[in-house]
């Protein structure tokens, strides 16, 4: 199993603290059981650790046409119309992802396109359930013209143990679906933002997989404009 290139550092150093604090345990404690139990349970938490930065390569296998795939692993928590005013500056349909803790974190583009604008916000560390952790808490914001001309917003939000999000989209790439967009660490959500006439094929409480769970499908810019 690959690990993400944003675990390396944590797993190594989380190694050598837990090599450093079993030594004394081993030491000093009466053996075998306190030592055993203390040894048992740092592999335990090590190996948490480790799968949650675990990497796989995914390629999503349909026609990228027109489709919006999951961004992450995770459960659909929300679906509903609502006004985002950072970029679209328009009603669109909000999908929600929440990741918990055993999810793969890695956070995949989720259309073929480019990448137009991207925010970083600070804010608060609520529960990534609740639907103001969409505006209250720390945030990442891409914006992305598809290649269908329908623009979409990808919303990185921290949760309540997600303490950093990392973004590598900048504007001017180009978003490719079997691409990585960031990661976000220790448990979180991810939101989209899509135009109301998309036809959305997930439901609520569905699990989606990042990269590989179409969600959406966008009609070309110039049937959207036709229709109004």
């Amino acid at each position: 199993m690959k690990i993400h290139h944003e675990g390396t550092n944590i797993l190594v150093l989380l190694f050598i603290v837990l090599a450093v604090l079993n030594v004394p345990v081993w030491l000093f404690l009466p053996p075998p059981v306190l030592p055993a139990i203390f040894s048992a349970v740092s592999v335990v938490f090590y190996l948490f650790v480790f799968n949650f930065f675990r990497c796989p390569k995914r390629r999503f296998r349909g026609d990228h046409t027109g489709i919006v795939v999951s961004s992450v692993d995770g459960k659909v928590v929300a679906l509903e119309k609502v006004y985002e005013d950072e970029w679209l500056h328009a009603d669109a349909i909000m999908l929600s992802v929440f990741m918990s803790p055993l999810n793969v974190h890695a956070n995949w583009y989720p259309v073929d396109g480019t990448v137009e604008y991207v925010a970083h916000h600070s804010g608060r560390f609520l529960s990534a359930y609740l639907p103001k952790a969409s505006t209250e808490n720390e945030r990442s914001t891409i914006g992305i013209l598809c290649n269908n001309g329908q623009r979409i917003v990808v919303r990185q939000i921290a949760g309540a143990m997600a303490r950093r999000i990392v973004t590598y989209a900048q504007p001017g790439d180009h978003a490719s679906i079997d691409e990585h967009l960031g990661f976000i660490k220790f448990g979180s959500r991810v939101d989209l933002y899509l135009p109301l006439d998309a036809d959305i094929l997930v439901t609520l409480k569905q699990v989606t997989r990042g990269g590989v769970t179409p969600v959406a499908r966008l009609r070309p810019a110039s049937e959207t404009i036709s229709a109004s």
